[in-house]
């Protein structure tokens, strides 16, 4: 998975807006409005990419007293740093270099669909987070019926192509499509994070279902 993102590290920012129409920004700063609320000391962003959730965050929140990113893909990390970002690892988020209840919030945007194990992808941010941590997690989901046939066209026939023309290898893209595909809608994955152990999990659906984002609590 490294190597996949390795290859679009060079282009990733630029078309995450272009094929967003620019609306990966507001999704971002949902998150952080929602984490706001936490007023975290401590914060970790797991499959951290090029830094942007983790730089809004650091900007939102003046009070952090630690805010930490982990990638698998070094390149990802070289361009997070060009944003001033510093605390960064290259680490797995199945196995995560922290100690037990090391931080109030954990945070995953657009990330949570590459784990290879989302059990213990979950069972990890339980253990990093303190009694009562918070996890929020941004990712793509299955849009409202009405919206699906066009956005999956979209998804799956113009994205990797105009992906391409911009310089971007077009099967990183492919696999973007595929794995949102595969991915669980918005209310399974809210009962897989039950199931692994969060409580008071909630979700709201984002531009017509297209991403949804969702909270849960470690219990004390």
């Amino acid at each position: 998975m490294g190597e996949l993102f390795n290859s679009v590290a060079p282009r990733y920012d630029f078309l995450n807006h272009l094929l967003s129409c620019g609306i990966d920004r507001w999704w971002r700063k949902r998150v952080a409005a929602a984490v706001v609320r936490r007023r975290p000391k401590r914060l970790l962003d797991l499959a951290t990419g090029s830094g942007d959730l983790l730089r809004l965050l650091e900007r939102r929140l003046p009070s952090l007293e630690e805010a930490w990113g982990i990638d698998v893909s070094p390149s990802m990390l070289a361009m997070a740093r060009m944003k001033g970002l510093c605390r960064l690892l290259q680490a797995d988020a199945l196995a995560l270099p922290f100690q037990e209840g090391s931080f109030d919030v954990v945070t995953v945007a657009f990330g949570l669909r590459n784990f290879a194990d989302r059990a213990r992808g979950f069972a990890e941010m339980q253990r990093v987070l303190r009694p009562g941590g918070t996890a929020f997690i941004l990712e793509f989901s299955r849009p409202w019926s009405w919206l699906a046939p066009a956005y999956f066209f979209y998804l799956e026939d113009l994205l990797p192509e105009i992906a391409r023309l911009c310089g971007a290898p077009r099967e990183a893209y492919q696999y973007l499509a595929s794995s949102i595909a595969a991915f669980p809608q918005a209310k399974e994955l809210a009962q897989e994070m039950e199931r692994a152990g969060f409580r008071s999990v909630r979700f709201q659906r984002l531009t017509g279902g297209v991403v949804a984002l969702h909270e849960g609590e470690k219990p004390f």
